[in-house]
Formats: C-alpha cells, sequence, structure tokens
C-alpha cells in the first residue's frame, strides 16, 4: 500500500538552507531510520512528513485515506490531565470514548453521582468500539515503560516520564504512518528491549528519528541520511547503509587519489623550466589552478578528536563500603570498588536504580550516606551530565571555546587552533561563528561535551552521553576513548556505545545490591535471558563494526593535510621570485640574491612533494588492506 510522497521539499532557517529537493515515498511495509547529524533538519524533515510544519518548497502527498501519528521530541501536555487520560488523547473514537470514560470515572468517584446514567451509557459505547481491549493494550505499554501509578497528574511527571506516557500514547494509536523522533530516549535497557519487539511485530509503515544504532539494526529496513544538505536512501537496514557509506567513501577516496595525481602532473609541469615560467600557456595555468581549488566532501568516518589528558597517578578513586540512599530510597549498599587508571565502565540498570546518584558520589559532587571516597591527588574529573547548567546562549561557538582554552594541546603535545579543534568535533567553517541560542539541542550538548575534555581530564564520568548526540559525533567519542589514557566511567542504555567502549559492569538492580561483570553488554544481556531465548537473540544480533585502524595515524594525518598548504605557500613563493627576477633587469647582484633563494626554495618544494606522495602511497596501502581485510603493512618511516 503507497503510504506517502516527499516531493522536492526544501526547508530553510535564517537563510541556511537545511536541505534541498528531498524526494521519497513511503510505503506500508517501509520501517525507516533517518538518521544525521545534530542539526541536519531531521525533526524538520518528521515535521513535515506528519503534516506539523510546512516546506518552504515542495509538497507532501498523503495516498487515500491514510492517518498519521506524530510522537515528537517534547511532546505537549494537559498538565491538569492525569496519565490514563493523556494516554487516550486523539482523534480515534475508541481513544476518545476511553478518554471520557476515565475523565467520568474520576468524577463520579469524587462525589459527582449525577454522572452515573452518562458513565453507563459510555460503557456500551466501549463494548461496541473493541475499546477494552485498546485499554489493556495501553496500560500493558505504560507498564513496560517504566509507568505504573495511572491515576498520577501529568504535571507531577518528570520530562522523561512524560515522554514515556507519550510515546504509549504513540504505540496505541491506530494509524498507517508513525512517526517518533528520538523514542528510545529517557527508556532503560528493558523498556527498550521491549519497545525493539513491539515495532519489529507492528503492521504499518514507520519512520523514525534515532541514533540508537541497535535499534536501527534490529527494527529498520531502509534508512534515510540528511548530510550536509545533501540526502541518502539506502534500502536493506542499516548494515546495507554501513556499507553503501563505506563503498561511497571510497569512491570519494579514489576520486580524491586520481585528483592528487593530476595536481601532482601540474606542480611538476609548473616547476620544470622556472626561468621561462612567465612565458607558459596561461590554459595550462588555468587547469593547475582550476585542480587546486577543487574540493572534496570530507569523509566524517575519518575524523578523530585529539585532545591531551593531564597526567594520572596510580591511585585514581578508591570506594570503600558506600552506601547511597535518596528520598528514603536505598540505591547502593556498602558496594566497594578501587578504579583502576584505563578502567572502562558501564553503569546499567532500571531507571531509578541510582546510576546517576552513584556518579555523582564518584564525582564528589554529593557525598555517600556511609562509606568513604579518597581520590588521588593527580585525579581531574570530566564529568558530562544529563541535568547540566545552560551554555550562554549569546555566545558564538567559537567564543565559547575561546573562553575554555586559547589553544588545545594534542595528545602528542603539540598546540593546535581552538578553531581547528572545533573542526575535529564536527564544527566546521560558518557553524563555529553561530550563536548558541541558534543551535539544535544535540548541538549544544556537542558543544558542551567538547567543553569537557578541551579541560583536560584524565578520569571521564559520561551520564547518559548518547541520548542528545548523533551517530557521527559519537562515533568520533567512541574513536577518542579507544585511546583515551585515563579511566572512563559511563551510564547509558546505548548498547552498541557500551560494547564498543566499556569492558566492565556495574549492574544496579534498584535495590541496593550492584553486580560486577566483566564482558560486554550485550553479553550480559544473553545471560539474563532464559538459555533458549538469549540464544535466538544472539542469532538476531547484528555484528558491530570493528574499528580497524588502518588508516595513517593522527600525526601522519595531520602532516599530511599541512604539506598541502605549505606547498602551496612554497609555489607562491616561488612565482613571485621569477616575478621579481624578471623585474630585477641588468641588477645582476640582485638576480643572483633571487636566483639562489630561488633554488634553496625548488629544493624544500621537492621534499616536501616526496613526503607528501610517501603518505599518499601510505595511504593507499592502508586503503586497501582495508578493502581487503589483509595486514598493514609497516610505515618505511
Amino acid at each position: 500500500m503507497h503510504v506517502l510522497n516527499a516531493e522536492n521539499i526544501s526547508k530553510a532557517y535564517s537563510d541556511q538552507p537545511l536541505f534541498q529537493g528531498v524526494s521519497f515515498g513511503i510505503s506500508s511495509g517501509d520501517k525507516i531510520g533517518l538518521i544525521g547529524s545534530n542539526g541536519s533538519g531531521k525533526s524538520t524533515l518528521a515535521g513535515i512528513v506528519a503534516g506539523n510544519m510546512q516546506p518552504d518548497s515542495g509538497e507532501i502527498v498523503l495516498g487515500g485515506e491514510v492517518r498519521v501519528h506524530y510522537l515528537p521530541q517534547f511532546p505537549e501536555f494537559d498538565s491538569d490531565s492525569t496519565i490514563i487520560q493523556e494516554v487516550f488523547r486523539g482523534e480515534d473514537p475508541a481513544l476518545q470514548a476511553l478518554c471520557r470514560y476515565h475523565s467520568l470515572t474520576a468524577q463520579v468517584e469524587t462525589g459527582q453521582e449525577e454522572l452515573a446514567p452518562e458513565l453507563a451509557r459510555l460503557n456500551i459505547q466501549l463494548d461496541n468500539l473493541n475499546a477494552w481491549q485498546v485499554e489493556s493494550s495501553a496500560k500493558a505499554a505504560l507498564t513496560r515503560l517504566g509507568i505504573e501509578d495511572f491515576s498520577r497528574e501529568i504535571s507531577s511527571l518528570s520530562g522523561g516520564e512524560r515522554k514515556r506516557v507519550a510515546l504509549a500514547r504513540a504505540l496505541i494509536t491506530p494509524c498507517d504512518l508513525l512517526v517518533l523522533d528520538e523514542p528510545t530516549n529517557h527508556l532503560d535497557t528493558g523498556a527498550i528491549l521491549w519497545l525493539e519487539d513491539f515495532l519489529q511485530k507492528r503492521t504499518g509503515a514507520l519512520l523514525m528519528i534515532t541514533h540508537d544504532r541497535w535499534l536501527l539494526s534490529r527494527v529498520s529496513n531502509r534508512i534515510l541520511e540528511l548530510d550536509r544538505g545533501g540526502f541518502l536512501d539506502c534500502s536493506g537496514g542499516y548494515q546495507r547503509f554501513l556499507e553503501q557509506k563505506a563503498e561511497w567513501a571510497e569512491k570519494q577516496q579514489a576520486a580524491l587519489r586520481k585528483h592528487r595525481a593530476a595536481l601532482k602532473r601540474e606542480l611538476t609541469w609548473m616547476l620544470q623550466g622556472a626561468k621561462a615560467r612567465s612565458t607558459k600557456e596561461k590554459t595550462r595555468k588555468d587547469r593547475y589552478q582550476e585542480l587546486k581549488d577543487q574540493t572534496f566532501l570530507a569523509d566524517k568516518s575519518a575524523v578523530e578528536l585529539d585532545i591531551a589528558s593531564s597526567r594520572l597517578g596510580k591511585k585514581v578513586i578508591e570506594l570503600a563500603d558506600i552506601s547511597i540512599c535518596r528520598g528514603g530510597k536505598q540505591l547502593v549498599r556498602e558496594f566497594s570498588y578501587t578504579l583502576l587508571p584505563r578502567d572502562r565502565i558501564g553503569i546499567v540498570g532500571p531507571n531509578g536504580s541510582g546510576k546517576s546518584s552513584l556518579l555523582d558520589v564518584i564525582a564528589g559532587l554529593v557525598p555517600p550516606e556511609s562509606g568513604d571516597v579518597q581520590r588521588g591527588e593527580t585525579v581531574k574529573i570530566g564529568y558530562y551530565r544529563q541535568q547540566a547548567g545552560e551554555l550562554d546562549e549569546n555566545k558564538r561557538v567559537l567564543e565559547y571555546a575561546r573562553g575554555i582554552r586559547e589553544a588545545v594541546k594534542t595528545a602528542s603535545g603539540e598546540m593546535i587552533s581552538v578553531g581547528k579543534m572545533l573542526e575535529q568535533f564536527l564544527f566546521t567553517g560558518p557553524s563555529q561563528w553561530t550563536y548558541i541560542r541558534d543551535l539544535s539541542g544535540g548541538e549544544r550538548r556537542r558543544l558542551y561535551l567538547l567543553g569537557i575534555l578541551m579541560e583536560e581530564p584524565n578520569v571521564l564520568l559520561l551520564d547518559e552521553p548518547t541520548n542528545d548526540l548523533d551517530i557521527d559525533t559519537l562515533t568520533v567519542l567512541e574513536h577518542y576513548l579507544d585511546d583515551f589514557p585515563g579511566a572512563v566511567v559511563a551510564v547509558s542504555h546505548d548498547r552498541w556505545f557500551l560494547d564498543k567502549t566499556t569492558e566492565h559492569l556495574f549492574c544496579l538492580d534498584g535495590q541496593g545490591g550492584i553486580e560486577r561483570y566483566t564482558g560486554s553488554f550485550s553479553d550480559f544481556l544473553a545471560r539474563q535471558a532464559p538459555a533458549q531465548q538469549g540464544d535466538a537473540d544472539k542469532d538476531k544480533r547484528p555484528q558491530r563494526p570493528r574499528r580497524q585502524k588502518t588508516k595513517l595515524s593522527y600525526r601522519e594525518q595531520q602532516e599530511y593535510d599541512g604539506l598541502e598548504a605549505e606547498i602551496d605557500e612554497l609555489q607562491g613563493r616561488v612565482d613571485e621570485l621569477v616575478k621579481e627576477q624578471a623585474e630585477a633587469g641588468s641588477d645582476f647582484v640582485r638576480l643572483a640574491e633571487l636566483h639562489k633563494e630561488q633554488e634553496k626554495l625548488e629544493q624544500e618544494l621537492e621534499q616536501k612533494m616526496t613526503r607528501w606522495l610517501e603518505l599518499e602511497q601510505r595511504k593507499e596501502e592502508l586503503a586497501q588492506c582495508s578493502r581487503t581485510g589483509g595486514q598493514v603493512p609497516r610505515s618505511d618511516r
């Protein structure tokens, strides 16, 4: 069944285009993952598809009597309603009848007995609409999402609880196309697993924005990506999308290598016969300039963050018999652990089990109820918190970063500019001059995380870093953590992130107990399931891409990038010397000086070109090994 067509959709904000000419169709069997960097326009496109927003150009064409239901990132509620009333709010007759029924029931229970006859008539209507099954499904969904007291008022709920109520409403609302914006935010692992199964079995079309790569792998059969104004439509699910992106990157690299070879030939020609350069063909010079000016879209998978960390001594953090209580509830009971310099620990458990509270105690923000916490003298903690203070919206991105440091020290000891560091964390070019108030929520969180890393911590505490960060940023962060020399402790429900970054788990049970587990989070979940079901789930598990270090080292890549600018600068200086010689006339002393300087520069230029070609060859060897899975050849350096 045809559900929807998007035809040449374009949208811009403040004269800055988000996307242009986007076209795609949705059929009833499609389960689509919509992905892209923070600020790329995912939520905007989802809102346009759902009819909540108008495009600048193009149109959305719905098929027949198609019904669309949309779960935004920040759903709206009637604060005077209860959970059970709000979950039935909608246009479907059965939902409207159930909403009215629970409202009348509450009024009759408070003494308004004159409404009892209307309640009785409503009971008959609910029977005719077969609405009791809908009510049962709604209560089951709420329970699986961690909401048990259905009579609570919406005004008493946290932001995360409100999102879960809205998600339950979205899942029970009859529709032909369900649009979900970040449905796994604020869900614990059990709820995410249930949601995956629900969406797999659900009939009808699905369009979901998510950074949860496991959810994408298990549920989606098609990926739409918004990338720097471009648009990619890939059938076959998330694994096929990763393969297709790798193929695209390889083609880009092949085109870049071809471009480099052509540029090298033209540069060699420019260097020949320097004395006669002024008479060389204009068309050939124009060709050289055109090649120099040609640009290629960067492969974001190759981006790496390189920031130094402070020296960390042998003593890091020691927890001795600590206990934590909140609101009269025992969250942690007499727990001890000695954090080691290279520890990679994931903290997991149900919502409300005390994961963030344990991080607060480790960070020293709050003391434990009992027990002792000792930190080594060299410990410098960087704490990425869920509820962090707001960034100054009146500052620009570059201004905010410079307020932390004017220059940043890399792991190799090199000092680089703040602007260069921002580029490494996907704030490129003009975006560095954007006001923070104009950033998306995810972009703000990315900037907040970069600010923490720029302080050069040697112990990182991360509280739900995957909630608002896009896949590109998470990939950069995961690569950074690979080489981070200090300890990392992360609270997360994101299995992909935990599997890639942690080696040990603290598993909180919500009643004070903490189980320590060595191994991946996926293996821990499989062990928790019944043996037969665990084996079945293991077969379905998506294969995590292992990071192969088959590319230039960060230092080599920096050298490679810098050589291009140095070669251009040297070539420009040689050109100036040739011009000066032509203008020197019969001043033979001056001509000799200029010629001597020219020879020196051309010798340096040749050395730079030779080194550039060495690195170019090295890149090709590494790329070949990455494609074939062969051994990486050792650098001759």
